[in-house]
């Protein structure tokens, strides 16, 4: 699990490795030594996957609880996609399946620092999840607001809104662990 530090190496255009190290020594100016330091510790992946897992299980554990489950059922009656959830399960059973389902993206997540294809598979649950809740500020009444003619977020849209940010993630995490496993392939071969 060594996810801190990354051989200190950064990828060429060709697909190599390039050691950081010699790009460090180069590097003019102190704000692309930084950008050097952050990308050689990895700190945006373990920002990235540290954050998910935390909202992920948080989030994956209010679902099932009474006030959570009734907190997503504006949300998921009026969701295109999925309003057919809570009328085959109910909310608080279809409720707890979607947080189950959040804490399932969380484990693969963590298994992924172990294992990266687990990892692949965390950010694939999870991207499908937040593809499925960036919809919703589409479609939920109350998203957004008009004021002076200007339509404005409400704190629900920008509640679902931060769920195209993490859609984002995901797709960051799937590539992230899907490079890590390659590399890890080619080094067991």
């Amino acid at each position: 699990m060594n996810q801190v530090v990354s051989a200190k190496s950064i990828s060429a255009p060709n697909g190599d490795r390039l050691p950081s190290g010699n790009l460090f020594a180069g590097a003019s100016g102190r704000l692309v030594r930084l950008a050097v330091w952050i990308y050689d510790r990895n700190i945006p992946f373990l920002i990235a996957s540290v954050s998910m897992i935390v909202m992920l299980l948080w989030a994956g554990a209010f679902k099932m609880t009474a006030p959570g489950a009734e907190g997503i059922i504006p949300l998921v009656s009026n969701s295109p996609l999925i309003w057919w959830h809570f009328n085959l399960f109910g909310p608080y059973i279809g409720s707890d399946l979607i947080g189950i389902t959040e804490w399932l993206a969380a484990f693969f997540i963590i298994a992924g620092y172990f294992k990266p294809q687990a990892g692949i598979i965390g950010g694939l649950i999870a991207s499908l999840m937040f593809f499925i809740t960036s919809t919703m500020i589409i479609s939920t009444p109350g998203t957004t607001m008009l004021v002076h003619g200007i339509r404005y977020m409400t704190f629900l849209g920008l509640f679902l809104f931060k769920d195209i940010i993490s859609f984002g993630v995901s797709f960051y995490l799937i590539g992230y662990f899907g490079k890590k496993s390659v590399v890890l392939n080619r080094v067991s071969a």
